[in-house]
C-alpha cells in the first residue's frame, strides 16, 4: 500500500509538472464557458453541444492520466481508463456542482438519459461509434491463416471455453440473480443469457504482451492461445447474436412458457445471417479491396472508406436484428485477408486512440457505485469471477489433452484464455442500454472484468517460468519455413539495401508497412502476397520470412536491388571534384552566422576527452590515440571495436576538410549518445585533407548505432568554432581546460 501511495503521488506530481501550463489555461478559460449556460428554460442544442465538447476533452485527459498511472504500476492501461470513468462518472465526482452545472458535469436527469444509462445520448452515440470501430479493427487483426493452421487445437480450446463459460455464467445467474431483486428466473432469462455471453469473451492482449516479452508467442501454447482466442471471439459473436434473439423472444413472451419454435427460428436466423454475411464478405473481400484501391489512391482515404463500409454493414446488421458490433466484426474479418488490412490498421490508429479511451471511460461511468458497493453485488461479483476463471481453465485446458499437450501446457493455455476485456464490456453495455440487465448486474460484469484482468498475468508469468515444454512431442509439420537471409559487408550497405528493397516493392504496387521501426521490421502486402522483412544492421543481414512459393519472387527482387546498387557504385567511383562540393565553403561561417540552437550542443563537450598537445605520426595514429583516450576515461568499453569502425569509415573517404580541420566519425553500439573527443596536433599531420594541407585540429565523433543522435547538428554547430577567429583562439590553448572554455564560449 505504501509503495502504491508513493507511485501514485510521484505520478501526480510529474503529471502536474509536465502539464502545468495546460492546467493554468483551463483554470482561466474553463469558468468562462461554464457560466455560459443555455438559459433557465433548460439546455438548448448549443449548450448540449458545448457540454459534450467539454466532457470529451475532460474524458480524453482523464483517460490518458488513468491509463498512464496504471501502466506505471504494472497494470493494463485499459483498467486505468475504466477506473477513471468510475471516478469522474455521475455516481462519484461527476455529480459535484460546478458553475453552470448545478448537478455536476456528468449528471443527467432521467428524462434525458440514453435509455437506462446515466449518460447523454450524444456521449452514448460516440461510445457506440467507438464500439463499432473497435470490433471492426478486432476483425481486421484476426489472422485467418493462423486460425486455419491451428484449427483443431484452437477450435477445441475456443469451443470448450465458450461452452463452459456460457453454461457456468448462466447457471450462476439463475442462482444469484434473485439476491439482486430479480423475480423467478430460468436458463433463458435475458439477464442470465447476458451473464453467460459476457463470461465467454476473451481478451488476449494482456496474454499476448506477456508471451511476447517472454518470447513465447511462437510456442505451441502461445499459438494455440492466439488461435483459440480468434475462434473464441467468433463463437462469442455468434452466441451474442443468438442470445439477443433468444432474450428478445423470451422477454416478449407474455406467458410463462417459452416458445421454443420462435426461439429456434430466431437463433437459426442469427446464425444464418452471420454465416452468410461472413461467407459473402470473404468471397468479395478482394473485390472490396480493389475497389478501395482503385477509387481512393491515398492510404488514409482507403482506411477511412473501409471504416465507412463497416458502419454501413453494422447498421444493416442492427436492422436485421443482430448487434452492430457483429456486422463491424464481419467486415473486419473479411478485410483481414486482403492487402489493405495493414493500411486500415495503420491509418485508423488515430481514430482508435481517440474513440476507444472514450468508450472505456464511459463504460466506467455506467457503474453505479452505490449499487456495486452493496454486499449482494460484491458476493455475486466474487462468485461470478471465480466461475469465469474456472470455466476458462477447465473449458480451454481440458481439450488440449486431446491435442498433444501435457498438464503443464494445458494450465498455460487455460490461464492465457482467462482475461476478459473490451468485448465483455461492450456486451454488458449493450445489455444495460436495452434494459436486459440492471445496473447491479452491470456492476457485476465490471468487477469480473477487473479481476480477471488483474489476477492472470502473474500466474501466466509463473507458468511459463519453467523452460520445459508443454507438449508431449513435436507435431509433424510444425517446422517453420526456412528464412531467406542475405548478408552484406557493412551496416551502411545493409541500410541502403533495405531502403532500395522497400522502394522496389512500392513500385511493384505493394503496400509497405512498418511493424517495428526500432528493430527495422516491415511487412509488404499485395493481394495474397505477404512478406515480412527485417534488417539487422548490427549483424549486417536482411531476413525475409515468407512462404516457399514466395521465395523465387523475393530472390528476383534481391537480384534487381543488387544490380541497381552495382550501377550506383560504378557511378560513385568516378572522381568527384572537391571544389564542386566546397564551392560555397571557402571560408567557414563567422560567429554572427551561428544558429541559435548551437548552445544546445555544448552538452556533448567533455573536457576529459580533449588533448592540447597530441604527438601523432599519421592520421591512423591520431585516431588511435583519441579512441584510447575515450577508453581510458571509461566512455567506451570495447576500444578495438570502436577503432575498427572509425578506420573502416575513414578508408571509404577521408574526413580531412579545409583549414587544418578533420572530423573522423563512426556509428557504434559502444555509445548510447553522441560522444566527442578533440585534439590539437602542433605542426599538423597528413590527413588526406581536401585542400592538401596538414591537419592540426582533429575532432572524433561517435554516434549510437541504433538510436538517433544529432551528429549533423553537432557538426554544424562546431563549424562556428573553426572560423578564422576561433582557430586562432584554439591554437593558443595549452591545456584541455582552455580548449573547453574556447569551444564552450563559441557555442554560446
Amino acid at each position: 500500500m505504501a509503495q502504491f501511495s508513493r507511485s501514485f503521488f510521484h505520478f501526480v506530481r510529474s503529471f502536474l509538472s509536465k502539464y502545468r501550463l495546460l492546467f493554468v489555461l483551463l483554470l482561466v478559460v474553463l469558468p468562462q464557458f461554464l457560466f455560459a449556460s443555455g438559459g433557465e428554460g433548460g439546455p438548448d442544442l448549443t449548450h448540449r453541444m458545448m457540454t459534450l465538447v467539454i466532457q470529451l476533452g475532460l474524458i480524453l485527459f482523464a483517460a490518458r492520466a488513468g491509463g498512464t498511472l496504471f501502466e506505471k504500476l504494472g497494470m493494463p492501461g485499459v483498467l486505468g481508463e475504466l477506473c477513471t470513468g468510475i471516478v469522474i462518472g455521475p455516481s462519484c465526482l461527476g455529480k459535484i456542482p460546478l458553475p453552470g452545472f448545478p448537478n455536476g458535469l456528468f449528471y443527467l436527469a432521467e428524462s434525458v438519459q440514453c435509455g437506462t444509462t446515466p449518460v447523454s445520448p450524444e456521449l452514448y452515440g460516440i461510445c457506440t461509434l467507438a464500439s463499432v470501430t473497435l470490433l471492426f479493427l478486432v476483425g481486421v487483426e484476426t489472422n485467418l491463416k493462423l486460425l486455419i493452421r491451428y484449427a483443431l487445437a484452437g477450435g477445441l480450446v475456443g469451443l470448450g471455453g465458450v461452452v463452459f463459460s456460457f453454461v457456468i455464467g448462466d447457471v450462476i445467474g439463475m442462482w444469484l440473480l434473485p439476491t439482486l431483486g430479480y423475480a423467478k428466473v430460468d436458463f433463458f432469462d435475458p439477464a442470465c443469457i447476458f451473464l453467460g455471453v459476457m463470461s465467454t469473451a476473451t481478451s488476449v492482449s494482456i496474454t499476448a504482451r506477456i508471451l511476447s516479452e517472454k518470447r513465447k508467442l511462437d510456442s505451441p501454447e502461445g499459438v494455440t492461445i492466439l488461435a483459440g482466442a480468434v475462434i473464441d471471439d467468433v463463437l462469442g459473436i455468434i452466441l451474442l447474436a443468438i442470445g439477443m434473439g433468444i432474450a428478445a423472444a423470451s422477454s416478449g413472451s407474455e406467458s410463462s412458457s417459452i416458445d421454443w419454435g420462435h426461439i429456434g427460428v430466431v437463433a437459426a436466423r442469427a446464425v444464418g445471417v452471420w454465416l452468410s454475411a461472413t461467407a459473402v464478405g470473404l468471397v468479395c473481400s478482394h473485390y472490396i479491396s480493389r475497389f478501395l484501391k482503385h477509387c481512393f489512391e491515398d492510404k488514409a482515404q482507403i482506411a477511412t472508406m473501409a471504416l465507412g463500409f463497416a458502419m454501413i454493414v453494422a447498421g444493416l446488421f442492427e436492422e436485421a436484428g443482430l448487434a452492430m458490433i457483429v456486422g463491424a466484426y464481419v467486415l473486419g474479418l473479411s478485410l483481414s485477408r486482403t492487402d489493405v488490412s495493414q493500411v486500415v490498421r495503420e491509418f485508423l490508429q488515430p481514430v482508435y486512440f481517440f474513440l476507444v479511451p472514450v468508450f472505456f471511460v464511459v463504460m466506467g461511468m455506467l457503474v453505479d457505485l452505490k449499487a456495486i458497493a452493496s454486499k449482494e453485488v460484491l458476493v455475486f461479483g466474487a462468485i461470478y469471477t471465480l466461475g469465469a476463471i474456472i470455466a476458462k481453465l477447465v473449458g480451454c485446458g481440458l481439450p488440449t489433452f486431446f491435442c498433444n499437450f501435457k498438464l503443464r501446457g494445458a494450465i498455460r493455455v487455460g490461464l492465457g484464455m482467462v482475461p476478459r476485456g473490451e468485448v465483455a464490456l461492450i456486451v454488458a453495455g449493450l445489455g444495460l442500454s436495452q434494459g436486459m440487465i440492471s445496473k447491479e448486474v452491470f456492476g457485476v460484469a465490471v468487477l469480473m472484468t477487473l479481476l480477471t484482468t488483474l489476477i492472470p498475468p502473474p500466474l501466466i508469468v509463473q507458468a511459463f517460468k519453467s523452460p520445459k515444454s508443454g507438449v508431449r512431442k513435436s507435431a509433424e509439420g510444425d517446422e517453420e519455413t526456412a528464412d531467406l537471409v542475405f548478408s552484406f559487408s557493412s551496416r551502411e550497405a545493409t541500410r541502403l539495401i533495405l531502403n532500395s528493397l522497400l522502394d522496389i516493392f512500392s513500385q511493384e504496387g505493394f503496400f509497405v508497412h512498418t511493424l517495428n521501426l526500432k528493430d527495422s521490421v516491415y511487412q509488404v502486402l499485395k493481394d495474397d502476397h505477404v512478406i515480412n522483412i527485417q534488417a539487422n544492421a548490427k549483424d549486417k543481414v536482411v531476413i525475409f520470412k515468407c512462404q516457399d512459393n514466395e521465395q523465387p519472387f523475393v530472390r528476383t527482387v534481391m537480384r534487381e536491388v543488387i544490380a541497381n546498387m552495382e550501377q550506383t557504385i560504378k557511378a560513385l567511383r568516378k572522381p568527384i571534384d572537391p571544389d564542386q562540393i566546397f564551392a560555397q565553403q571557402n571560408e567557414l561561417p563567422e560567429v554572427s552566422q551561428v544558429n541559435s540552437r548551437n548552445h544546445r550542443m555544448r552538452r556533448y563537450l567533455n573536457e576529459k576527452s580533449m588533448v592540447a598537445d597530441m604527438k601523432a605520426s599519421s592520421k591512423e595514429d591520431a585516431i588511435r590515440q583519441l579512441v584510447h583516450l575515450l577508453a581510458v576515461e571509461k566512455i567506451i568499453n570495447d576500444e578495438a571495436s570502436v577503432l575498427e569502425s572509425v578506420l573502416d569509415r575513414e578508408s571509404s573517404m577521408s574526413t580531412g576538410l579545409r583549414h587544418g580541420f578533420a572530423c573522423p566519425h563512426a556509428r557504434t553500439s559502444e555509445v548510447k549518445d553522441l560522444v566527442c573527443a578533440i585534439a590539437l596536433v602542433p605542426g599538423g599531420v597528413d590527413f588526406d585533407s581536401v585542400d592538401g594541407k596538414p591537419t592540426d585540429v582533429i575532432q572524433l565523433v561517435l554516434s549510437p548505432a541504433d538510436t538517433p543522435a544529432p551528429y549533423m547538428e553537432f557538426m554544424a554547430a562546431m563549424s562556428s568554432v573553426y572560423t578564422s577567429e576561433g582557430r586562432e583562439e584554439l591554437h593558443k590553448c595549452k591545456t584541455s581546460h582552455e580548449m573547453y572554455k574556447v569551444l564552450y564560449s563559441h557555442l554560446s
